[in-house]
């Protein structure tokens, strides 16, 4: 990472199984969309030999040729991997999506690496998301560095953006984020714009001239020295008060030259225990260059200054069962735990799981032993099976290249593991074990759906069970009330994709309906009713009537049946034919067609035939005065209302709190959660906030999350329910 002159790039095209995890660094690139994160990949893959000067493999395709929605959406829509060897050194480079919709495979990204790149974009800075995300890493103390982008921009700003960088990302400490090298920039073109052509190193005082395309090293002139010298010194400072030698600020103080090897150890220890943050520059290769700039520098900070897999804490191991299991980190001897962090299908190998050993080595046709739990409110459901792996492999691109192992700190695709998916633990056989689960979003955008057609619902339920298993930040909600089949997705862009895939990768067409919401009915006060069903067609009859009295009872009580019949104008036998009745009228509902409920039903009296009367005829009576009697009042629509919690930046709370009184939302209160972002607390009725993952976002620009717990039902405004009741085709 000290400005090396020189270093060794892989093979192009070359797959490798590290022999030790020493040798592993995973690094997972975090930005907004278009920041140019997937470029910056690409243009490490060229400097590192990965690909050819054309951008592509060996054997065909880019590094970031993936899933053909990408293509189409001009977009990274799934987490992506790409090794590539450096200075002896196996760097497994994580590409994110930017796009909110996609945070799911961003927080995978995350549970798989040991650092991270922050990708800001020089014409674009920092956004909220991003600083969230940052304040995520800096909560469970991950090694991170920041890469500015887009320099060729006329906007762009590298001081700029640096010091807004600092001012996002640095806290109490903006010091901690420095530059190690400074833009170089050329001639100034006929548009008043000087591109950037090199580097200038703060710590060797070098010049890193890219211009042809190759890295070229030189001393700066007389002229560029006295704008070095401040950066320099600042950068220095940095680094000292971040040393663990306590004597060298005093030393440096008092005038003692401190050699770049020292700073270099110090601002690397500095890096990899997340305490320093280092801002470098980047951009890709010119067409038929072989470096961009900037990637030497990236790939000797990745390798000097990120840690190895040895000092990423191991997640919390249990039996199955649940009894902890303590483990060394990254002992390859270790017995094997290993975790799925994505799911995909290929069309030509099948499932494919992209693989983070935490403990063990991985070997192909191993029998392990594949645990899956935690998910089951999502429409997974829990397993413990054993399966054989097939072939281990690591992805360029759209090719899959054989490996012979995997070890402990490493990354690896595995094949045709047919019950794994996303979040489950591979352990061995005879000593089965499960990793804690990482945190995902909870999805709260309902997508209902139906199938286009027959041959469709034939394929509907395995294509669904398929797409959620690939995506745990997608649930699958069969609701029995609506009999509505709901995908809860993140986002609008999360449900195109997910529509996508069904249609092309699992080849079922489906129609998407409006979502429903589990609306409740009620009685409004007391009322009876009277059930007659006499029928006397010839042979044996119908005879049964009863008398009903429905009075209204406390939120959450359900339908109570009370039995207050003397004499026994009911025979005993047909009391449970009458309850039966009005059970499965109540429902079916007495007004819009929606469940009643929170009512109490007592049977008052009613009149019985020695001949005709029957089980049938009191569960028809039942229903009959149960309708009698919804027809004698006025019955409440229920709405169901759920307990909104809101984390908002302090600039949004406003705006936030007037949103959610305009949907009928009664604010319950505010509370500070850490510096700048205060949490909304407030009950919405489910109507209003279908849609709410979606305005939120626009709302707040990206800074604000929320979670939904249901709460209850309660009665519905008068003339929202009237115009409920007109759609469901009744009269008010």
């Amino acid at each position: 990472m000290g400005d090396k002159s020189q270093s060794h790039p892989g093979a192009a095209g070359r797959a490798m199984a590290a022999d030790h995890p020493a040798s592993v660094r995973n690094v997972v690139l975090v930005g907004h969309c278009g920041s140019g994160k997937t470029t910056l990949v690409e243009a490490l893959a060229l400097t590192a030999g990965a690909v050819n000067r054309a951008g592509r493999v060996e054997d065909g395709g880019t590094v970031s040729d993936y899933d053909d929605i990408e293509h189409r959406q001009q977009r990274s829509v799934q987490l992506s991997l790409v090794p590539v060897e450096w200075d002896g050194m196996k760097i497994n480079l994580l590409d994110t999506p930017g796009y909110a919709d996609f945070v799911g495979e961003l927080r995978a990204g995350l549970r798989a690496a040991d650092a991270a790149l922050f990708v800001v974009s020089a014409s674009d800075g920092v956004d909220g998301s991003t600083r969230m995300v940052w304040d995520e890493c800096k909560a469970v103390g991950m090694p991170r560095a920041i890469v500015v982008t887009h320099l060729e921009s006329a906007r762009a700003d590298f001081e700029e953006t640096t010091r807004v960088c600092a001012e996002a990302f640095g806290g109490d400490d903006p010091d901690a984020v420095l530059p190690l090298y400074l833009p170089l920039r050329g001639a100034e073109g006929p548009d008043g714009h000087a591109p950037v052509t090199g580097l200038t190193g703060l710590l060797t005082g070098k010049l890193f001239d890219y211009a042809s395309g190759e890295r070229k090293e030189s001393e700066p002139g007389e002229e560029q020295l006295p704008g070095i010298e401040e950066a320099r010194n600042r950068l220095i400072e940095g680094i000292i008060a971040e040393s663990e030698d306590e004597t060298l600020m005093d030393r440096y103080l008092g005038g003692e030259q401190v050699d770049v090897g020292t700073l270099t150890e110090d601002l690397e220890r500095a890096v990899a225990r997340g305490a320093f943050f280092p801002v470098l520059a980047a951009a890709p290769a010119a067409e038929g260059a072989r470096q961009g700039l900037g990637t030497v520098e990236l790939l000797e900070l990745v390798t000097g200054g990120f840690p190895t897999p040895f000092e990423h804490p191991m997640p919390g191991v249990t039996t199955v069962d649940g009894r902890p299991r303590e483990l060394k980190p990254c002992d390859t001897g270790g017995p094997l735990v290993a975790e799925v962090v994505k799911t995909s299908s290929d069309p030509y190998v099948g499932r494919v799981s992209l693989v983070r050993v935490f403990s063990g080595t991985l070997r192909p046709d191993d029998t392990v032993h594949v645990s899956g739990h935690g998910l089951t409110d999502r429409g997974h459901e829990d397993h413990d099976v054993d399966e054989r792996v097939g072939a281990l492999s690591m992805t360029f691109g759209k090719q899959q290249r054989p490996v012979t192992h995997a070890v402990a700190g490493d990354l690896v695709s595995v094949a045709k593991l047919g019950r794994a998916e996303t979040g489950d633990t591979l352990s061995a056989k005879d000593d089965p074990l499960l990793v804690e689960p990482w945190q995902m979003p909870d999805p709260l955008l309902p997508l209902a759906i139906q199938a286009h057609s027959k041959a469709d619902e034939d394929k509907l339920s395995q294509g669904l069970s398929r797409l959620v298993a690939e995506d745990p930040t997608m649930r699958l909600e069969q609701n029995q009330d609506t009999h509505q089949v709901v995908l809860w997705c993140l986002g609008e862009a999360h449900a195109d994709v997910a529509l996508e895939r069904l249609r092309s990768r699992y080849g079922v067409q489906v129609d998407v309906v409006p979502h429903k919401v589990s609306l409740r009915e009620t009685f409004a006060t007391k009322a009876a009713g009277r059930g007659r069903h006499v029928k006397q067609s010839g042979g044996h009859g119908q005879y049964a009537i009863c008398e009903i009295e429905v009075e209204p009872l406390p939120g959450g009580s359900g339908v109570e049946f009370v039995d207050k019949v003397v004499g026994g104008a009911v025979p005993r036998q047909f009391i449970p034919s009458v309850e039966k009745g009005v059970r499965a009228q109540a429902a079916k509902g007495v007004a819009a067609g929606y469940p009643l409920v929170d009512v109490r039903i007592t049977l008052k009296d009613g009149k019985a035939h020695s001949v005709d009367s029957s089980d049938a005829a009191f569960q028809t009576a039942g229903a009959l005065a149960l309708r009698e009697a919804a027809a004698e009042t006025r019955i409440h629509l229920l709405e169901p209302v759920a307990e909104v919690s809101v984390l908002v930046a302090d600039d949004y709370v406003g705006p936030v709190m007037s949103d959610l009184s305009s949907r009928r939302g009664r604010v319950l209160g505010t509370e500070q959660v850490g510096s700048g972002r205060t949490l909304v607390r407030a009950e919405v009725p489910e109507f209003e906030i279908g849609r709410y993952a979606i305005d939120l976002r626009s709302l707040s620009h990206g800074t604000a999350r929320f979670d939904r717990v249901y709460a209850r039902h309660e009665p519905m405004p008068p003339q929202v329910a009237d115009r409920i009741r007109e759609q469901a085709g009744e009269t008010p």
